[in-house]
């Protein structure tokens, strides 16, 4: 059965908000309070000012020293080096005042009215500074967040290989040291997210934690040295939220499309049904196989063509029982392929995009959303199954960093082609951290509708019991007076 996918994520999760997150709406919303009742009467404000927050550090302005320095290269997404981040598109948010107007502007201009459901519209994602962290069986990614209309603009950014899942495959557990790496990478992420001044986050792990026998005691050590909590999440949360990160690049003149994201640790595949917005998940399967374990299985670094096409072999095999249900070529697929998108998500189809347009340096910009014909990406695959380890290394879209793992990510991306042989395939520099971005902001808003909606109970009871007492009082006719 179809399964809607908007709202974006169902199922559990915990939102980490911060005790400071409240604190700039309780300010504003005493002060509405206080300066009606100075006008009903010569009482004084009513209310103390709200305690400060624990970290005395984050409620100091920001320096032109903690903002990172711009990026004019436009390294993005999960190419950007190490210590680069997206160039901020605005500034933190410095004071009340400042963050009022800002807010204000949001809204079209116009101010919160003074009734209960102008104040609970004012109570949303706009009361928010928002952080995610990706922490992947290879990579740690962060994205912060301000919200803009329907969606929101990239104050700032982080990226860092880590490959936390080395050597997982083989003896089960996290390695000390590429625990030590992720944790250093988590560490400027909560610094970040601090300068920042986050209000609301959401920090995840995926398949390494998931597969790895101590990744119970690694959330543990995360939560003590960085102060971050991580959720390790589900298949089925991981897929959901990189699609609905994924939706703005959704052909809405298609029936079906095939989202698939290459991770380190597994493959998320996803079917969808694009007939009707919005858009709705039909099925979905994770393999447990990725750049990291493909790569440590059948070698990463002396890639000889024998040994690419076992790669693609073992994917196939994998995908088998998803890919007789839903494949364009010899599955079961219930529509033509010219009705069905290719749209891929991952470090592999990002670093492909990156070698087809001769970028020099990664560009984010010029890759998200870019559509590629399969023709060239099997050439480019192909191309890089030859080469060696030192040649693939020189292309400036892979470097070092990827140079062991990018033969094992083109061999996921052909088994899947193969399977859904399309004509071009879209390409996403997108997906999880949008997706969750995207959650916690709706999350707000859901949440200061409630809020909005039990003041108004109490305002309106509070109306009737001052109305009852009026009635009842010396200057009033009780209800019994005026039946006589």
């Amino acid at each position: 059965m179809a399964v809607p996918i908007s709202p974006y994520l169902k199922g559990n999760r915990v939102s980490e908000v911060s005790d400071a997150a409240p604190q700039e709406g309780r300010r504003r919303r005493r002060r509405r309070r206080g300066g009606r009742r100075r006008n009903k009467s010569s009482a004084g404000p009513v209310g103390e000012a709200a305690p400060q927050a624990q970290d005395a550090k984050a409620q100091e302005p920001e320096t032109p020293q903690d903002r990172p320095a711009k990026d004019d290269s436009g390294a993005q997404g999960p190419h950007a080096r190490e210590g680069e981040s997206r160039p901020p598109q605005g500034r933190s948010r410095p004071g009340r005042s400042n963050d009022r107007s800002r807010q204000d502007k949001r809204r079209s201009g116009q101010k919160p009215g003074k009734g209960g459901a102008a104040r609970s519209k004012a109570r949303n994602r706009f009361d928010h500074v928002y952080g995610v962290i990706d922490l992947g069986t290879n990579n740690c990614r962060l994205l912060v967040a301000e919200p803009e209309g329907d969606g929101f603009r990239v104050i700032d950014a982080f990226s860092r290989i880590v490959r936390l899942g080395e050597g997982v495959g083989q003896t089960g557990r996290l390695s000390d040291a590429a625990m030590v790496r992720a944790i250093d990478a988590l560490k400027i992420c909560a610094d970040k997210m601090r300068r920042r001044r986050v209000t609301s986050s959401w920090s995840i792990a995926t398949q390494a934690c998931r597969l790895a026998t101590n990744g119970q005691e690694f959330r543990d050590r995360v939560k003590r040295e960085t102060g971050i909590d991580l959720e390790i999440i589900s298949p089925e949360q991981e897929a959901r939220l990189a699609v609905s990160g994924c939706l703005p690049l959704i052909d809405k003149d298609v029936d079906r499309a095939i989202v698939f994201d290459i991770g380190g640790g597994s493959t998320e595949m996803i079917w969808l049904d694009v007939s009707s917005m919005p858009p709705k998940i039909i099925d979905w399967t994770s393999l447990e196989i990725g750049v990291v374990t493909l790569a440590e299985a059948f070698g990463g670094h002396d890639v000889t063509l024998d040994g690419y096409n076992r790669m693609i072999a073992d994917v196939e095999g994998r995908m088998a029982a998803f890919a007789e249900k839903y494949a364009a070529v010899d599955g079961g697929a219930d529509v033509p392929l010219s009705r069905i998108q290719v749209l891929g998500t991952s470090g592999t189809v990002t670093t492909l995009a990156g070698i087809y347009l001769g970028l020099p340096r990664y560009d984010r910009a010029k890759v998200d959303g870019l559509w590629m014909k399969r023709e060239d990406v099997l050439l480019i695959s192909h191309k890089l199954a030859k080469m060696t380890y030192e040649q693939r290394v020189a292309q400036p879209c892979i470097g070092k960093e990827r140079g062991d793992l990018v033969v094992a990510g083109c061999a996921i991306l052909e088994a899947i082609s193969d399977a859904w042989p399309h004509e071009k395939m879209r390409v996403a520099d997108r997906g999880l951290r949008e997706g969750m971005l995207l959650q916690l902001m709706d999350d707000a808003d859901k949440a200061g509708r409630s809020r909005g909606s039990r003041r108004n109970r109490g305002h309106r009871n509070r109306r009737r019991r001052r109305s009852g007492n009026r009635n009842n009082g010396n200057g009033g006719t009780s209800p019994q007076k005026a039946e006589q």
